[in-house]
């Protein structure tokens, strides 16, 4: 559970390593370890967000939980995402270049006999 713990905030901030915020979360810094921890928090709104969530659990055994519950959610997410920008692209195929054939003879073709009406008058 707690290397769970660790992975999520895995490179989310580089001013503190994982352990000791770990260990400010279960109350075993310094008092002036936690001043530290708590500067962080202060200039980082978002890492003082996450700190704060983590802090709001009660029942540190429901944290595994969680953890499962926020990686589904971010990877059905992310298959959203991925799904919406594949119907998006461009499907190559045969009859795009069948297309391009046609209308390009058609071309010529009209020019053909634009130039030779414009010729028998």
């Amino acid at each position: 559970m707690k290397d769970d713990l660790l992975k999520i905030l895995s490179g989310h901030n580089k001013d503190i390593d994982h352990q000791h915020l770990m260990d400010y979360l279960q109350g075993k810094l310094s008092p002036d370890e936690s001043h530290e921890v708590e500067k962080l928090m202060a200039d980082n709104e978002l890492f003082n967000d996450a700190v704060e969530g983590l802090q709001s659990i009660r029942d540190k055994r429901d944290i595994q939980t969680y953890v499962e519950q926020l990686n589904r959610g971010i990877q059905k997410s992310l298959t959203k995402k991925r799904q919406r920008r594949e119907k998006r692209k461009l499907k190559e195929g045969p009859w795009g270049y069948v297309a391009i054939i046609v209308i390009i003879m058609l071309c010529i073709a009209a020019y053909y006999v634009v130039k030779k009406a414009l010729l028998s008058h």
